[in-house]
C-alpha cells in the first residue's frame, strides 16, 4: 500500500464513544439556555401587566367608595352636664396691705417703708408688727370688719365695738365704756397696746394740748366771774363758786375770825345790800361756768389717742401667714406692702362669659390634685358678678405657695388697673383641705346640670331635626333597615343628651340608632 492510501485512511477513521457524548451535553445545554430565557421573558411580561395601568384604570381605582353608616347604642344611665377648668388652692381670706395716708408728723415727705420684720411664709398673730411706714407701725387685730375711718375718742359704732372686743383678747381692758363707745377706757386700752409694741399712739387732737388748756383756763375764769358776781355775803352756793377759788381770794387763816366783808367784792360796802342788777349778773356768770364746764368735758372727752386707718389690719381667721412681701426697707410705698392670708383653704377660679351663665353656688364639684392624686368633694360656694383685674406688676414680691396672685379683704384688692382675669369663682371643700394642697394646680369638674335618675342616652350627633321640625333619632335593626323616631332631647353633657321617646317604648336601651356615614368597609358599631 503506497503512503498516500495510508494517510486517507487515517483520516476517514470513525469517532469514537466519548466523543459522542461531549457533543450531547454541549446540545442540552443550548436547549436549557433558550428555554430559561423564554420563561423569564414571560414573567417579565405578567409582572409588567399587574404594574403598569391606564390612566382611566387608575382613577376608577382612587374613587371614593360606597358610604355606610356609623352606629352608636342607646344607653340607660344618669347624665351629668359638667365644666371642667383649673383653679388654684389659696386661703380662704387675703388681705393685701397697702398703708395709705401715714400721719407722721410734720415735714414728712412721700409714705417710705421703714421695716419689715417678716417674710414670705412667717406666722402672722393678733396685735403683732407687721410693718412700719415712716416711723409709724402697722398691726393685726382680730375682727371681720375692715378698718374703713379712723377711730378717735368719741366715736361710735360696731367697729368702735369690734376694736374694744379685739384690745380685751389682747388682755387690754376696756373699763366702763358702753359696746362700741371709745371713751376713757378704751383710750386706756389702745394706749396700753401701743406701749406693748413700743410705740407712741398718735393723738386724736394734733394741737398739741392747745384745745383742753385753753378749755380749762375758761373754767377757771369762769368761776372767778361767778365769785366776783355773788353778793356781799359771799353766799354763792357750791364751794368752788365762793372765795377758796377766787383770784385773791383766801379763806381765813387758822385761829382768826373772818371780817364781814370776806369774800365779797372788792370795794363793796360791808353790809350793803346788792343792787337790781346783782342777780342777772350772777346769772348770767353762772351761765357761763356752766358753758366752760360742758366745753371743758367735750376737750377732756376728745383727747387722747386715736387709731389711724393706716396703722391697723383687721384679720377674720387668725393666726394667719405672710403670702407675698411686695416692698423691701426704704422703698416708697406705692401698692400692697406685703399680703396676708388665713382661713381655711379654698379653691379660687376665673370664669369668662360662656362659663359664667351655666355656674352658680352651690353646684357640685370634684377637686382633683394631680400631685397627690387624690380627688376631694366639694361646692360652688361663690359665683362673682363683677369681672376681677390681676394686680399690676410690683417690684419683684416675695411669694408663698397658697396664695393667689389676686390679693383681697381689708387691706384692699391692689386689682386695678391690670388684665382683666374674669368673673372669681370660689369653691370650698365638703372637708377640710389638706394644708399640702396650699398653692397648687388643681382640675375642677362642676356639675352644672344632671338627668333625675336615669334616662335614655344618646351622642349628640345621633339627633337631628326633620323637615316637619320634629326631632327625631334614626334607628337601625339587625337586617340594617332604619326607621325615624321622634324624641324629645333633654340634659346634655359629655357629647350626649338625654332623650324620651314620643310614643312609649319606641326606643330602649342597646338600640343602634345613626350617628353619622362612613366608607362601607369600616361600617360598624361606634366604640
Amino acid at each position: 500500500m503506497s503512503g498516500a492510501e495510508r494517510v486517507m485512511e487515517h483520516t476517514e477513521a470513525p469517532a469514537t464513544p466519548e466523543e459522542d457524548r461531549g457533543g450531547l451535553a454541549r446540545g442540552r445545554r443550548v436547549v436549557l439556555a433558550v428555554v430559561g430565557g423564554a420563561a423569564l421573558m414571560a414573567v417579565g411580561g405578567l409582572l409588567a401587566t399587574t404594574l403598569v395601568k391606564s390612566p382611566a384604570q387608575v382613577a376608577a381605582e382612587t374613587g371614593p367608595p360606597a358610604q355606610g353608616v356609623l352606629t352608636a347604642d342607646v344607653e340607660r344611665r344618669v347624665l351629668a352636664q359638667t365644666v371642667v377648668m383649673r383653679g388654684t388652692v389659696v386661703a380662704d381670706q387675703s388681705v393685701a396691705v397697702s398703708p395709705q395716708g401715714v400721719r407722721s408728723g410734720e415735714g414728712a415727705g412721700a409714705a417710705l417703708v421703714t421695716k419689715l420684720p417678716l417674710k414670705a411664709g412667717d406666722p402672722v398673730t393678733a396685735g403683732r408688727l407687721i410693718a412700719e411706714v415712716s416711723g409709724r407701725p402697722v398691726f393685726t387685730l382680730h375682727g371681720a370688719q375692715p378698718m374703713y375711718r379712723d377711730l378717735k375718742p368719741g366715736s361710735t359704732g360696731d367697729d368702735v365695738a369690734q376694736l374694744q372686743q379685739a384690745l380685751r383678747e389682747l388682755g387690754h381692758g376696756t373699763g366702763g365704756d358702753a359696746k362700741g363707745v371709745f371713751g376713757a377706757g378704751t383710750k386706756a386700752a389702745l394706749s396700753a397696746h401701743y406701749r406693748a409694741i413700743g410705740y407712741a399712739p398718735l393723738p386724736a387732737v394734733a394741737d398739741g394740748g392747745a384745745a383742753l388748756k385753753a378749755a380749762r383756763e375758761a373754767v377757771r375764769s369762769a368761776t372767778w366771774a361767778v365769785e366776783d358776781a355773788s353778793g356781799p355775803t359771799g353766799a354763792v352756793g357750791t364751794p368752788e363758786e365762793t372765795g377758796s377759788g377766787r383770784k385773791g381770794g383766801a379763806t381765813p387763816a387758822p385761829g382768826t375770825t373772818a371780817s364781814p366783808g370776806a369774800g365779797a367784792v372788792p370795794g363793796a360796802v360791808p353790809g350793803a345790800v346788792p343792787g337790781p342788777g346783782a342777780g342777772r349778773e350772777l346769772a348770767r356768770a353762772r351761765q357761763a361756768l356752766g358753758e366752760a364746764r360742758a366745753a371743758l368735758a367735750a376737750a377732756e372727752a376728745a383727747d387722747g389717742p386715736m387709731l389711724p386707718t393706716a396703722e391697723a389690719v383687721f384679720l377674720s381667721s387668725l393666726p394667719a401667714r405672710v403670702s407675698s412681701v411686695g416692698a423691701r426697707a426704704g422703698s416708697p410705698v406705692s401698692g400692697p406692702v406685703l399680703t396676708l392670708s388665713g382661713g381655711e383653704l379654698v379653691v379660687e377660679a376665673y370664669l369668662k362669659d360662656d362659663k359664667r351663665q351655666l355656674l352658680r353656688a352651690g353646684m357640685t364639684v370634684v377637686i382633683s390634685s394631680e400631685v397627690s392624686g387624690t380627688d376631694v368633694r366639694g361646692t360652688v360656694a361663690a359665683v362673682a358678678t363683677e369681672r376681677s383685674a390681676a394686680q399690676p406688676a410690683g417690684p419683684g414680691p416675695q411669694q408663698d405657695p397658697g396664695q393667689s396672685p389676686k390679693g383681697g379683704g381689708n387691706g384692699g384688692t391692689g386689682a386695678a388697673g391690670g388684665a382683666d382675669l374674669g368673673y372669681r369663682l370660689v369653691v370650698r371643700a365638703d372637708q377640710p383641705l389638706p394644708a399640702g394642697f396650699a398653692g397648687q394646680d388643681v382640675r375642677l369638674t362642676i356639675e352644672s346640670a344632671a338627668t333625675d335618675g336615669e334616662a335614655l342616652v344618646v351622642p349628640i350627633t345621633a339627633v337631628s331635626a326633620g323637615a316637619d321640625g320634629r326631632t327625631v333619632v334614626t334607628a337601625v335593626s339587625a337586617e340594617g333597615t332604619q326607621r325615624r323616631i321622634e324624641v324629645r332631647t333633654g340634659t346634655s353633657g359629655d357629647g350626649y343628651v338625654a332623650v324620651t321617646p314620643a310614643q312609649a317604648g319606641a326606643l330602649g336601651a342597646g338600640t343602634e340608632v345613626v350617628i353619622g356615614v362612613a366608607p362601607r368597609e369600616t361600617r360598624g358599631k361606634s366604640k
